[in-house]
C-alpha cells in the first residue's frame, strides 16, 4: 500500500517541474523558429517528423517527479513559457497544451502512479502525440483532406512524439540520473551504480 503522502508534492517537485517548464519553454520558442524558418522546406504532413520536441515534457516531468499531475504541470508550463516568449501560434498553446499534457498524463494514471518504465512512457508520450495531432488538423488544417493529410500527419506525429518524447524522455532521464543530479528523486536512485 502507497503512503498517504507518497504523492504530496514536496518543493523540490515543483522546483524542478517549474525549471524544466522554462527550460521547454524557451526550447519550443526555438522550436517554432525552426518549425515555421528552415523546415518549412520539408512540406507537410512530412514535417510533422519533428513533432516530437513539443511533447517531451510530459514524459520527463512525470518520470523525474513521479507525483500524480507532474506531466500535466510540466508540458502545461512549457508551453504557457512559449507563449510568453511570443510564440507563433500565440494564445491556442493555452488550450494545446494542457490539452496534449492530459493525454500524456493519462498513461501515468492508468497504471496508478505506480509505473515510470519505458512502456508507459512510450504510451504517454504516444497519447500526447495523439492529442497534439487531432487538435491540428481541426484547428490548423481543417479543409485538408483526411486521406492525402490529416491521417498521415496523425499517424506522423503520433510516430514522432513515440521516438522523440517517449525514447528521448528516458533516455534523458537516465543521462541526467547518470550525472547525480536526480539523487533526490526515484529515478536518481535506481541508477545502476557505476
Amino acid at each position: 500500500m502507497t503512503h498517504p503522502t507518497a504523492n504530496r508534492w514536496r518543493t523540490i517537485d515543483i522546483v524542478i517541474a517549474s525549471v524544466l517548464g522554462v527550460a521547454f519553454g524557451v526550447i519550443f520558442w526555438a522550436w517554432g523558429l525552426l518549425w515555421n524558418g528552415p523546415a518549412d522546406a520539408i512540406p507537410l504532413p512530412g514535417r510533422a517528423a519533428l513533432y516530437g520536441v513539443w511533447l517531451v515534457p510530459a514524459v520527463l516531468g512525470a518520470l523525474i517527479v513521479r507525483k500524480p499531475g507532474a506531466a500535466f504541470f510540466t508540458l502545461t508550463f512549457a508551453a504557457l513559457v512559449s507563449v510568453a516568449l511570443g510564440s507563433s501560434w500565440g494564445w491556442t498553446l493555452v488550450v494545446q497544451g494542457p490539452l496534449e499534457a492530459a493525454a500524456g498524463e493519462l498513461a501515468f494514471a492508468l497504471f496508478g502512479y505506480r509505473t515510470y518504465r519505458l512502456p508507459v512512457s512510450l504510451l504517454a508520450a504516444t497519447l500526447a502525440g495523439l492529442a497534439a495531432a487531432i487538435y491540428d488538423v481541426f484547428v490548423w488544417y481543417p479543409d485538408t483532406a483526411w486521406g492525402s493529410f490529416r491521417l498521415p500527419y496523425i499517424l506522423i506525429t503520433a510516430v514522432s512524439a513515440l521516438v522523440v518524447a517517449g525514447l528521448g524522455g528516458v533516455a534523458l532521464t537516465r543521462a541526467l540520473a547518470n550525472t547525480g543530479v536526480l539523487d533526490r528523486f526515484p529515478a536518481g536512485r535506481e541508477r545502476a551504480a557505476v
